[in-house]
């Protein structure tokens, strides 16, 4: 397979309009990382915006920031450390679960939408997105967005863009909010509950006053895998709290006494271990294991996730644990993927999405990677693909049903 890296927009520009004339297609990457996910892109070349680095403009103050696509993620995350601001939306590193190498790419994350434990109080990488410069599948140059949230020009597009995984253009420059980060945190864990009382219980919390930004429940089967087995030897539910020092300390306490009142054994952890464990958590470390068992990330109202996973320990083997409140379920199978179980449990508990994210390329060849569409929803999704990609040349199939 022939491999493009343009350096600048006018080169990746030219490279699509070339192929969109032949008809060739083209698999659209960023750092690669993901190298695997989705459907199969059955493509004769492909061209990623690893070259296309930099950051264009970024002025603390502003709480903005405008970098090439290929910019490295890390280099994102230096710069705004310094000015002690942050991507709100906690964008996970897929290397260690799906094994792969490169560097992660600020285009990647927002061309994936993806977003860690924050997500469920903060939003998802698009919700932080304002502006988009890309290149369409006929070579057109594409800028839609503003610098600042009362700029809407286009606001529709750079949120299609967002989650489109290279099917409608290749993104070349991106304009995101960076909003101060906490100056300190504390977790608390309460040990013991099993998947339906920390649901509850994450459920009670986040009705309190007490601005909690992160909320996840560590089965037994997971628990022991986190900040080196330093969690009490127990179900953990883990919750958050961030901001200064002396507001962090008070809800902290608070917390703690109402959940050990309340629940049961309370572990607090202090700064760094807490900043560790969340990370952890994002990059979904009990499943980064070296294997290629099939990994699905499901989305679901909170309440229903323990419910999903106890249903499917009923037919297949299943291993689990929960963020976002128990929305977001990172699901292990012991053999086979299971698909059309699982999306079948789904829906009889009022909708959701799964996401195959890793399996071998025999399984991969046999399930949907995305949740299928209903039909009107497919239809309306071929139409846009058909307006910004005419020739159907960038990922091809990555997004659609099998």
């Amino acid at each position: 397979m022939s491999e493009f890296y343009p350096k600048t927009e006018e080169d990746a520009a030219s490279i699509i309009s070339d192929h969109a004339a032949r008809g060739a297609a083209l698999a659209i990457v960023g750092g690669n990382t993901r190298s695997g996910f989705g459907n199969a892109v059955a493509a004769e070349a492909k061209l990623s915006s690893r070259d296309l680095t930099g950051i264009v403009a970024y002025n603390p103050g502003e709480m903005v920031m405008t970098a090439r696509a290929g910019t490295p993620v890390a280099e994102i995350e230096a710069a705004l450390a310094n000015a002690g601001q942050m991507m709100a939306f906690e964008p996970m590193d897929h290397r260690p679960l799906m094994a792969t190498e490169g560097e992660p790419t600020i285009g990647g994350v927002f061309a994936a939408n993806i977003s860690g434990p924050r997500r469920f109080v903060s939003g998802a990488a698009r919700d932080s997105l304002l502006g988009i410069r890309f290149v369409n599948g006929k070579g057109d140059i594409v800028k839609a967005g503003g610098r600042v949230m009362k700029n809407v020009t286009g606001l529709d597009l750079v949120k299609l863009m967002a989650g489109s995984h290279g099917t409608l253009g290749l993104l070349t420059e991106v304009t995101f909010r960076v909003p101060p980060r906490p100056k300190t945190e504390e977790t608390i864990v309460v040990s013991g509950l099993n998947d339906a009382e920390a649901a509850e219980a994450m459920a009670a919390v986040m009705a309190m006053p007490l601005d909690v930004s992160g909320a996840a429940h560590l089965p037994l089967t997971v628990s022991w895998n986190f900040i080196d087995g330093k969690l009490p030897r127990a179900e953990a539910t883990a919750l958050r709290i961030e901001g200064l020092p002396g507001s962090v300390s008070v809800r902290a306490e608070k917390l703690a006494a109402a959940l050990l009142h309340h629940l049961g054994p309370v572990t607090r952890l202090a700064e760094a271990e807490s900043r560790r464990l969340w990370r952890e958590i994002r990059d979904v470390k009990p499943y980064a294991d070296s294997t290629t068992r099939p990994v699905w990330r499901v989305s679901v109202a909170p309440g229903t996730g323990h419910k999903l996973v106890a249903a499917l320990r009923l037919e297949a083997g299943v291993d689990a644990y929960y963020d976002w409140q128990g929305g977001l379920v990172w699901m292990r199978m012991e053999a086979e993927p299971e698909g059309d179980v699982l999306r079948r449990y789904i829906h009889a508990l009022g909708g959701g999405h799964a996401t195959l994210m890793r399996a071998t390329p025999a399984h991969r060849a046999m399930t949907p990677a995305f949740q299928p569409q209903p039909d009107a929803v497919a239809l309306l999704s071929a139409r846009v693909k058909e307006k910004f990609d005419p020739a159907g040349i960038l990922n091809p199939g990555k997004m659609e049903r099998l």
